[in-house]
Order: structure tokens, then C-alpha cells, then sequence
């Protein structure tokens, strides 16, 4: 069993082909074949993924449906757009928590705020959330300060920030964008890490 960790597929966001500097696909349906065919590629049906948020957009049956088709024992760490993490209400929580995983196919769904723990396949632990702690995925200013973990040293592996950066600082983003549209392994995570320590 491999550990893998991803983030922003952003199924159904037409948007997201435009916004930022862009994904490189002709069109939404494309795009979200092209992450699902990238994803399975890599991911063995036994895997365990750990996606940071972010995942299902635009209609959401069609777009949960689509997580649905990749592969892994998926565990949701809610980002910014997930339903789930929408809503203050209780019952309506739980609720988008259901269809996450019976349409989604997600094992679990935390609502990581700030952050959760993830253990390396080095041993390391380190902190995971869907946002970094500090920077954003445009040039306008930090959004959603109220769930972002605190540097405290740790090592934090985020979303969020799109095509920003893929190491800085102790924040790694495991966001699709960073890693050519796929999952990236925790053994190549933990590989970065050991030798940014290094350094």
C-alpha cells in the first residue's frame, strides 16, 4: 500500500481553466477526465490518498460522482469549497459528509481546522490543511485567516495556492497544479522534507 497526498481537483469549475495561470486543457470536460486518468494512473485501488480539499464543483452530483472514479481509500481534509465545510449548521453537515462518501467514494471527511496530523512513511509527522499558512492562490491578500493553522516549525503539506509555489518555507503544496495534475507520493513528501532539514 502507497500513501499519496493531492489537492484542488476543482471537478465542474469551468473557471479554473482561466483563472491564475490557467490549466492546460481545452475544455471542463477534459480537464476532469485528464485528473481522473492521471490520478488512477498512479494510485493502486489499495492506496491510501489524502486529498487537502477543494474537490467537487459546479454541479455537485456530476462532480462527486467523478471522485468517485478515483482510485485509493480517499480521506477528505475540507478545503474552502467543499460543502461540508460550507455550512455551520450541524444536520446540514452531516448530510454533504454522507454524499461526500456515498457519492464521493471518500472513506472519511475531516474538517481539519486548522490542521490535522499525517504520519510520513519516514516516520516524520507533520501537520496537514487544506491552506497554507500564509499565501493564496491570487495576489489580492490571504483569505480565510480564520482557518489557517499557525506556524508553530512544523512541516505543513497544503492546498489552496494552486500553481503559487510547490515548496516554501516548511509549507509543501500537494495541490494538482504543483505536481502535473496527479498525486504526488508521501515517500517523495517525505524525500523533500529530509532534505530541506538538511539544508
Amino acid at each position: 500500500m502507497a500513501v499519496w497526498f493531492t489537492s484542488d481537483w476543482h471537478f465542474g469549475h469551468r473557471n479554473i481553466l482561466t483563472l491564475g495561470e490557467g490549466r492546460p486543457f481545452a475544455s471542463i470536460e477534459e480537464h476532469d477526465e485528464e485528473l481522473i486518468y492521471r490520478h488512477n494512473m498512479v494510485v493502486g485501488p489499495d492506496d491510501e490518498v489524502w486529498v487537502l480539499g477543494d474537490v467537487a464543483m459546479g454541479n455537485i452530483s456530476e462532480s462527486l460522482t467523478k471522485c468517485g472514479r478515483m482510485s485509493g481509500r480517499k480521506i477528505l481534509v475540507c478545503g474552502n469549497h467543499d460543502r461540508t465545510a460550507m455550512t455551520a449548521d450541524p444536520i446540514k453537515r452531516a448530510a454533504w459528509t454522507k454524499r461526500y462518501m456515498d457519492e464521493g467514494g471518500f472513506s472519511g471527511v475531516i474538517l481539519a481546522e486548522p490542521h490535522t496530523t499525517i504520519r510520513l512513511p519516514d516516520g516524520r509527522l507533520v501537520w496537514a490543511s487544506h491552506y497554507p499558512y500564509a499565501g493564496d492562490s491570487r495576489d489580492d491578500g490571504d483569505r480565510y485567516l480564520e482557518r489557517r493553522p499557525v506556524d508553530q516549525g512544523e512541516w505543513l503539506l497544503h492546498g489552496h495556492v494552486h500553481h503559487q509555489w510547490r515548496v516554501r518555507g516548511r509549507m509543501v503544496n500537494v495541490g494538482v497544479d504543483a505536481w502535473g495534475y496527479a498525486p504526488v507520493a508521501a515517500v517523495t513528501v517525505a524525500a523533500l522534507v529530509a532534505q530541506a532539514d538538511r539544508c
